[in-house]
């Protein structure tokens, strides 16, 4: 009986440890964060207007989800990647400032860390303006609920 309690205790430890990496693994530090000009507001919040790779799972979606969030691509170095990633929300933080708002994730990229949308993502958080004075931001991101 002590051996099968002492076999699912480490299950469970097991199982909660699991869960710790998973979840350490939806957030990164010191993320480059670059700006691309989605213009979801003069582009109707049509994904496939601005060619948008999540657009084949998330065009059809009603508009006020599409324009709950600001947008962004991600390609950062963690969390899901391309379909898996469609949808998702991400908190982002500007490390100089500490100003952050949560972005969905319409988009993927190849620069290793996020293209925020310069009106709806970008700019809120470039507070004191250095983000576009230098063509990026240094960020922290992590994954949330939408």
């Amino acid at each position: 009986m002590a051996e099968i309690a002492g076999a699912r205790a480490l299950a469970v430890a097991a199982l909660l440890c699991a869960a710790a990496a998973a979840a350490a693994a939806q957030q990164a530090s010191n993320v480059r964060a670059t700006y691309h000009l989605y213009n979801p507001a003069e582009n109707g919040w049509d994904l496939n207007r601005v060619g948008a790779y999540c657009a084949t799972w998330d065009a059809g979606r009603p508009p006020a989800w599409r324009q709950q969030y600001g947008w962004t691509a991600f390609c950062g170095p963690a969390g899901p990647r391309g379909q898996a990633a469609c949808g998702q929300c991400i908190r982002v933080t500007n490390r100089g400032t500490g100003a952050s708002v949560t972005a969905r994730i319409v988009d993927q990229c190849s620069n290793g860390g996020l293209d925020l949308d310069f009106e709806t993502v970008f700019k809120r958080i470039d507070t004191d303006g250095r983000g576009f004075q230098m063509g990026h931001l240094d960020v922290d991101y992590q994954f949330v609920g939408c």
